[in-house]
């Protein structure tokens, strides 16, 4: 896919940057950072510059990644473990 300019505005300014990546996806990520500050009440913080406070919702949002990365590997191992043991299961039941 082609990178074209995207542009979108917070905290009452304009931020633009090229991406190669769908528009719907380009949609969904600025609506996960909106409402990762918003949650944070980091929208509504005049004092924080924006450059900071955008910072800080991607921090956020880079800490849940970890999380749900290492939730996931947890459940890959649960998983494992399980086939595992349905293998045995069934190749006793074969013997």
């Amino acid at each position: 896919m082609e990178e074209r300019l995207v542009r979108f505005t917070m905290f009452g300014q304009e931020f633009t940057f090229y991406s190669d990546a769908p528009e719907d996806e380009v949609e969904e990520v600025l609506a996960l950072l909106r409402a990762e500050l918003e949650d944070a009440k980091l929208d509504t913080v005049s004092t924080i510059p924006s450059s900071k406070m955008l910072v800080l919702g991607c921090l956020r949002i880079a800490a849940r990644y970890v999380q749900l990365n290492k939730e996931f590997e947890a459940f890959r191992r649960s998983q494992g473990r399980s086939i595992d043991e349905l293998i045995d299961k069934v190749a006793s039941g074969i013997d």
